[in-house]
Order: structure tokens, then C-alpha cells, then sequence
């Protein structure tokens, strides 16, 4: 953490104004809509955990006491967001939409194509995996966390997140492996 963090942080633990919460939507508002999108397969829920996760943590931030990174702190709140929506008959209502289309540019139609056509294919092999793999694998993927962060997350011991991240690997190798062979 660098010492300009640090003080933001500093500042951010004792008060939250609107320039503030404006200021950590913009530094983690992506981060945390993927991280809600990749727990519920949905854009429009992935929304309303975001917005959720910022009203908490704007009327709650006393409660960051500084024992992770304010980012973990956050996804630690998407994470329970994610999981309360989950169990709510809400969910039950809403259809479940597995695609993620990253733009991209500069390159040749066919190219473009292949590229984008094998990128689907891995998240559709990781959008499939049961919740357990399909978590640890994005946190470590798209968030780079280390296994003690990713830990502290879940709520499970480091062993239990090293044992998940070699599953969902070895689960994600087999699908794509048996989609090359249809």
C-alpha cells in the first residue's frame, strides 16, 4: 500500500462524505460490479449489489478497521450481498445470463473472431463451474488476490482456497478439452 493510500484510507475509516464515496466508486465501482457479476450470472442484479455495497459502505465505514485492504473490505461486502440476494425469492425471478463480451479493436475480422470465439469458451467453462470453484478462480484471476486474502474472504482456510483453485483449474481444462473434441 502506498503511503498516498494509506492516508486516503486514513481519512476514509473515520468520515465519508459524497466526494468521497464518489471518489472510491471510481477507484473500485468495476472491480466490485464484476466481482457481483461473476457471483450471480447477472447484469442487472450485478447493479444493485454495486449500488448496495456502496450505501453500506458509505453508512458503515466505522466498521473498516483496517485488518485487509479496504478493496477485500468491499468485496467482503459484495460477497455477503451476493449471497443474501442469492437466498432471497427475488433471484428465483430473475433469468440467469451467462455472457461476457470484452470489447476489443485493432485487430483483423477473423482474428477478432477467434480470439473471441475461445475467450466465450473459457468463460463459459468457468461460468459453469459450481459457485466454490467458479469464486476462488476470479478472485485469483481477475483480482489477483493472494490465498490468505482470498481466505479471509470466503471464510475458509488457505488450504481449502489453494484445494478450490486446483479444481476449478483441472474442471476448467476438462470442459474446454471436451469442447475441442465435439
Amino acid at each position: 500500500m502506498t503511503a498516498v493510500e494509506y492516508e486516503f484510507l486514513k481519512h476514509v475509516s473515520t468520515t465519508m462524505d459524497t466526494a468521497t464515496l464518489r471518489e472510491i466508486m471510481d477507484r473500485y465501482g468495476n472491480d466490485i460490479w464484476n466481482y457481483a457479476y461473476f457471483l450471480t450470472k447477472n447484469r442487472e442484479l450485478a447493479d444493485e449489489i454495486t449500488q448496495d455495497v456502496f450505501i453500506k459502505a458509505y453508512y458503515r465505514i466505522e466498521t473498516f478497521k483496517g485488518r485487509s485492504s479496504f478493496k477485500t473490505w468491499l468485496l467482503t461486502i459484495a460477497r455477503n450481498t451476493a449471497f443474501r440476494y442469492k437466498r432471497s425469492s427475488f433471484l428465483r425471478l430473475v433469468r440467469l445470463l451467462p455472457s461476457i463480451r470484452p470489447g476489443r479493436t485493432g485487430r483483423s475480422a477473423e482474428s477478432e473472431y477467434m480470439e473471441e470465439t475461445y475467450a466465450d469458451g473459457i468463460w463459459e467453462a468457468i461460468m459453469a463451474l459450481p459457485d466454490k470453484y467458479r469464486e476462488a478462480l476470479v478472485l485469483d484471476i481477475r483480482y489477483d488476490l493472494s490465498t490468505e486474502a482470498m481466505s479471509k474472504l470466503l471464510n475458509v482456510p488457505p488450504g481449502t482456497v489453494k484445494s478450490r483453485l486446483h479444481r476449478a483449474r483441472e474442471k476448467v481444462q476438462r470442459l474446454l478439452k471436451e469442447e475441442s473434441q465435439s
